[in-house]
């Protein structure tokens, strides 16, 4: 008897070591099921149109943060992939100069699609198009127009992009446009228009007729308020996080963030570390640009900060956009083996952006995106790659499967919805 009491005590703590490695085998399995059953959409990546050649190009695994192998690797289904320009004088030369790069990466990210690797990605103009190639196993491309200004001062190429396939565009970036105020006039209280210009105004009806989505992300404050009170249709923060967790410009506040919800839009958290934890950033930033530093010089190559880039020659900056993801890669893999460098922003500070604003405004107004080849990034998710990590998170977080399939793209798609449905009704009308 006294054997089979031992026996049993003896698989009794089996048995509650099971249970206790049990949770943790079960909350990555169901997070894999999850992030494999819902549609995950990051509406904010940066491109290089030197990656978008018939020698080099998204098909392989460039050291690019996307790519259509890290996005397999990671099961990131749709990229919105980016018309950036920088902001330039507001006079026609400078607007032709805009046209120029918005037009190269136009054609870019439509010969990827249609050219390069049209049996592997589309392009997807609404909601329907992103579900059915989804359902035929192909990744998707939305374009998405980050700062309005190489559109002149002509109304008439808001339907022209609209037509290369733009789905949202923010009025301004960087610096004020001819559109917008930019959040960089906090820096020095200088504003333009105090929100919008006469032509600003005049463009929200526009992008409104042809079923674009505004995005906020970038124009200052007063002008994010003049545009929800224009706009008959829901509006988008593309990559913005909360402000009230890190005092930034380039996130929201409260304020905003409520107005956002009354408007029907969607904020995108973005994985951007200075907008997540600017103490940690600082400490693990000087870190790295010290390596990042070493890292240019041993290969021989030019480095500069990307706070720097506006001010670089345009051979400059296609020298750094070159380099860049080649040292950014060679500095993290130095780093990985390091022990004495700060603790980086990760998928936990990230999560702690989502969980405040589904608090403040509800899960229906909250998404997600990473500034990818634009400066995003985070430790656990600095790649397409590393995308699951952010829904493991949200698992252990108690996020259901309803809840993550809404933050991965379902309100986004959503406001996409409405935007075009405004347009359609205001066609009839």
């Amino acid at each position: 008897m006294k054997y089979f009491i031992q026996l049993l005590c003896i698989l009794s703590i089996f048995s509650c070591a099971d249970w206790k490695d049990k949770p943790e085998e079960e909350l990555s399995v169901k997070a894999k099921r999850i992030h494999e059953s819902v549609i995950t959409i990051d509406t904010h990546d940066d491109i290089n149109v030197k990656n978008f050649t018939d020698s080099v190009n998204y098909t392989q695994r460039l050291e690019t943060q996307v790519n259509l192998p890290k996005m397999t690797e990671g099961g990131l289904d749709v990229a919105w992939l980016i018309v950036y320009t920088g902001q330039d004088s507001l006079n026609a030369a400078g607007y032709q100069r805009g046209e120029e790069n918005a037009m190269a990466k136009f054609e870019a990210i439509h010969r990827l699609c249609e050219e390069i690797a049209p049996d592997q990605i589309g392009l997807a103009l609404s909601s329907e198009d992103v579900r059915n190639l989804h359902k035929a196993g192909k990744k998707v491309a939305m374009i998405g127009v980050e700062n309005a200004y190489p559109m002149g001062v002509d109304l008439a190429n808001i339907e022209k992009y609209q037509k290369l396939g733009a789905r949202y565009v923010s009025l301004s970036h960087n610096g004020h446009s001819q559109f917008s105020d930019s959040n960089t006039g906090e820096a020095d209280s200088l504003w333009l228009y105090n929100g919008l210009s006469h032509l600003g105004k005049k463009a929200v009806n526009e992008l409104n007729r042809v079923g674009i989505m505004i995005d906020v992300s970038h124009p200052s404050k007063e002008a994010m308020i003049q545009m929800i009170s224009l706009s008959k249709a829901p509006i988008i923060a593309s990559h913005s996080s909360a402000r009230a967790l890190c005092d930034h410009s380039r996130n929201l506040d409260d304020e905003q963030l409520l107005l956002l919800k009354e408007n029907g839009g969607v904020v995108q958290t973005v994985a951007f570390s200075s907008y997540l934890n600017t103490e940690k950033d600082n400490a693990h930033s000087a870190y790295m640009k010290d390596l990042y530093k070493q890292v240019a010089d041993s290969l021989g190559l030019s480095w500069y900060e990307r706070s720097q880039f506006r001010s670089l020659t345009k051979e400059q900056q296609g020298e750094f956009m070159e380099n860049y993801p080649k040292v950014m890669a060679i500095g993290k893999e130095l780093a990985a083996a390091r022990t004495d460098i700060p603790q980086a922003v990760n998928v936990s500070d990230f999560v702690d952006h989502i969980d405040y604003m589904v608090e403040l405004i509800g899960i229906d107004h909250v998404g997600i995106s990473s500034d990818f080849d634009g400066g995003g990034g985070i430790e656990g998710w600095s790649d397409a790659s590393e995308t699951l990590n952010v829904t493991t998170e949200l698992v252990k977080r108690g996020y259901s499967e309803e809840d993550i399939a809404k933050l991965w793209g379902e309100n986004l798609l959503r406001v996409l919805d409405e935007v075009q449905a405004v347009a359609r009704e205001m066609a009839m009308n």
